[in-house]
């Protein structure tokens, strides 16, 4: 019958490397820099304002999706929002004078 079988062979998904240590180096190099150019245009979030983000920050972005993997590209945009958003957080609650647990 034949119906299911294939003379075709898939090859083996190759098992992707992860980055050496000055692969790692580089992209956050990249991150530090584009990050230092969003602080200079007052950009917090880059996914969300992603027009303004490349419109002020183009070649140091450029940088950065070459130097890093794109899931950590994501990634870190994520984290730096994050973290913009705890430190709000944690100026508005010293601002209401609350104290900090030990």
């Amino acid at each position: 019958m034949g119906l299911f079988t294939s003379t075709t062979t898939t090859p083996a998904p190759s098992t992707p490397t992860p980055p050496t240590r000055t692969q790692r180096a580089k992209c956050w190099e990249a991150r530090d820099a584009f990050f230092r150019c969003l602080d200079t245009a007052g950009i917090v979030d880059a996914i969300k304002d992603s027009t303004a983000a490349k419109t002020s920050c183009s070649g140091e972005m450029a940088a950065f999706e070459k130097e890093c993997v794109a899931s950590w590209v994501e990634y870190f945009k994520k984290r730096r929002v994050m973290e913009h958003n705890r430190e709000q957080m944690l100026k508005g609650l010293q601002k209401e004078g609350a104290k900090k647990m030990e």
